[in-house]
């Protein structure tokens, strides 16, 4: 899945106007993106904490309390975007930190 242009779409609240999405070369740095959000919301939430650490679960519970999250992923051979829901990008995210933990 690499340098397959991949679009997140998510939706943070119920409220229609939060909805946006960020787009990316590859389906890792996608996955470093929903990482990074997860980690600027943890630095709002605790601005006196230095080193901020979470695991997986947190990760996972962040994802599961945004209204709306998902993926679209180009596939060269159809030249089209596919679709992919939260346990996939959970999945990835899972994947993608493990790879970069060795």
């Amino acid at each position: 899945m690499a340098n397959r242009h991949t679009i997140i779409l998510m939706q943070t609240s119920q409220n229609r106007a939060s909805r946006t999405f960020m787009d990316y070369g590859s389906v890792s740095q996608a996955m470093d993106g929903i990482c990074g959000l997860y980690e600027r919301k943890l630095k709002e939430l605790n601005p006196a904490i230095r080193n901020i650490t979470y695991d997986i679960t947190d990760l996972y519970n962040f994802m599961d309390g945004l209204t709306d999250l998902s993926a679209l992923v180009y596939d060269h051979n159809i030249q089209a975007y596919l679709p992919y829901d939260r346990e996939w990008i959970k999945q990835r995210t899972f994947q993608h930190l493990k790879k970069m933990a060795r």
